[in-house]
């Protein structure tokens, strides 16, 4: 009977030792999980303070340029011009001052308004305009310069512009198309002296990001190519990071691989409406930074990549300075270009009518018929 009793004792005593050693165990388990725990949320709290110092740092350089770039409100703007034409009156007398006055009116008068005013007043500068404010940017001698004669621009009656030189068409007709444009007839295109086209290849979404390819791409470039007009594609970025950027160009050259391409292939960087979109809080040193990683890319295949834009585009949205040894394709509406840096195409109308098209189409003029046949021949 003793026996069983101190053999029974015995059993508890290890019982209660191994239920020590298990809830010992587990105390340690949860202690080395709180302190990883812990440990990952000072890490996630870290980088988030330091994400947060890089964000308030990007956004501190970019407030910096644009204001070394002298932004006025239209209130400003205003003010000023009143501040001229006291200086003026001061200085020169009646005479002058009504000169002065007579000049602005002439401006105001013919509808030209406030932007076409300031930048005929400040030539040596480039004048944006942009959500009410005016952003006035020293034109930058180390940059190369467009050289095109103003005068050397004729339009026909189709409206359709042609460059000469010594009484010698230089130029190219170019259109760009996208599902836009619905279901085209490329061979009447071709009959309307078109020399080249570019083909929306795709876009990535200004929401979620996805990579989708335009439904009429295929379609589209088949027909220009068995209709022998040469043709570039344009994919419209989204790019939020170097490594998207990659995939888009990438995405490209895979998809035109079965074609001959012997036009640029185009970045297309533009400023999206919607509140929504996911590029909306970049900085111009983020999107060109995307932009050079992109173009690299198709440089790298065998391509020549180019970059389209408008006014803002380049101005606002791009460093100018850092793409200076990539093409550019330059989209202004008008009769004359507003722009002193170098470009290849100009973009002068998006309500071109062109056989074959229904509605309207984007109509360009590049300035040197054997630049890319050259390129594509070496």
């Amino acid at each position: 009977m003793q026996e069983n009793h101190s053999q029974k004792k015995r059993g508890r005593k290890r019982r209660r030792r191994s239920e020590n050693s298990i809830l010992t165990g587990s105390i340690l388990l949860c202690i080395i999980t709180l302190t990883a725990v812990t440990i990952c949320l000072v890490m996630v709290f870290q980088y988030r303070a330091v994400q947060q110092k890089n964000t308030a740092v990007m956004s501190e350089l970019e407030e910096i340029r644009l204001r070394e770039a002298a932004a006025y409100s239209q209130d400003e703007v205003d003010a000023l011009i009143e501040s001229a034409v006291e200086e003026a009156k001061e200085k020169t007398g009646e005479e002058v001052e009504k000169g002065l006055l007579d000049r602005i009116k002439g401006f105001m008068t013919s509808g030209q308004g406030t932007t076409e005013m300031l930048r005929d007043f400040y030539p040596d500068e480039v004048v944006v305009a942009d959500t009410g404010r005016y952003y006035f940017f020293p034109i930058l001698e180390e940059l190369a310069k467009n050289t095109y004669n103003p005068e050397s621009f004729m339009a026909d009656g189709d409206g359709v512009i042609h460059y000469y030189e010594e009484g010698e068409r230089i130029s190219r007709k170019g259109i760009d198309v996208s599902r836009y444009q619905d279901k085209i007839d490329w061979e009447k295109v071709a009959s309307d002296e078109v020399d080249y086209a570019f083909i929306r290849l795709g876009i990535r979404g200004y929401t979620e990001g996805e990579i989708l390819e335009d439904e009429t791409f295929q379609r589209n470039i088949e027909g220009a190519l068995k209709n022998d007009i040469d043709v570039g594609v344009y994919f419209f970025t989204q790019a939020m990071s170097v490594e998207e950027a990659e995939e888009e160009a990438e995405f490209v050259i895979e998809s035109i691989a079965p074609y001959k391409v012997t036009y640029p292939v185009v970045i297309d960087v533009e400023a999206v409406t919607s509140t929504n979109a996911r590029s909306n809080d970049l900085s111009s040193e983020e999107r060109t930074k995307y932009c050079i990683a992109f173009c690299e890319k198709v440089k790298e295949a065998g391509y020549t990549p180019m970059i389209y834009g408008n006014l803002k585009t380049f101005m606002l949205l791009l460093d100018i300075e850092e793409l200076e040894e990539y093409d550019k394709w330059f989209a202004y509406y008008d009769e004359t270009y507003y722009f002193p840096y170098d470009f290849k195409i100009w973009q002068y109308t998006n309500k071109g009518k062109v056989s074959g098209i229904k509605g309207d189409v984007d109509l360009n003029v590049s300035f040197d018929a054997q630049e890319y046949e050259e390129e594509d021949d070496e």
